[in-house]
């Protein structure tokens, strides 16, 4: 019976707090120099147009300034192995502040950066994973996408690449 009572005041407490929560202003909760909602929209609705314009169902994610994933779409009939590909391209990318395309140049068998794959999971170098900044250049998040040949999926990332860009410079 107290264990009822208890669940039932836990609960009512969590419903309360959920419905003040509600009332919070979200901007005093984003970190700058970190990705908006907003931004991450703009960026999958620029991959997004590449991806349809190229005819390829991918696989498009979105990560934050932290590496976390912030907004993701998978458009009907992409491959669902991609979708972690898609994730791990970002994360890479952010992780290494460098394009997916770059780290597998410096990662071939001879390079500086050569076997770095197998050191993190989830860590993919070929192309495909572009970060993302503000106005002032600071990285901001990253974008990974995955479907379609490594071309196409780096058409698509700076695509959406692009949109950002396009976006900031138009709100300057």
């Amino acid at each position: 019976m107290i264990r009822s009572f208890v669940a039932a005041l836990v609960l009512s407490l969590f419903v309360a707090g959920s419905a003040s929560a509600a009332k919070v202003d979200v901007s005093k909760l984003q970190l700058a120099g970190d990705i908006t909602q907003a931004q991450a929209e703009i960026v999958l609705k620029g991959a997004l147009a590449k991806a349809v314009d190229q005819g390829v169902p991918m696989n498009i994610a979105v990560v934050d300034a932290g590496g976390n994933l912030k907004a993701f779409l998978r458009m009907d009939g992409a491959f669902l192995g991609s979708i972690d590909v898609s994730i791990g391209k970002a994360e890479t990318a952010r992780r290494f502040n460098m394009s997916t395309a770059a780290l597998g140049a410096a990662a071939q068998p001879g390079g500086e950066l050569f076997g770095i794959e197998v050191t993190n999971g989830r860590l993919v170098i070929f192309g495909g994973g572009e970060l993302l900044r503000d106005a002032n250049g600071v990285i901001i998040g990253a974008i990974g996408v995955s479907g379609g040949s490594v071309a196409e999926d780096t058409n698509v990332a700076k695509a959406g690449v692009a949109a950002l860009e396009k976006a900031v410079k138009a709100k300057k």
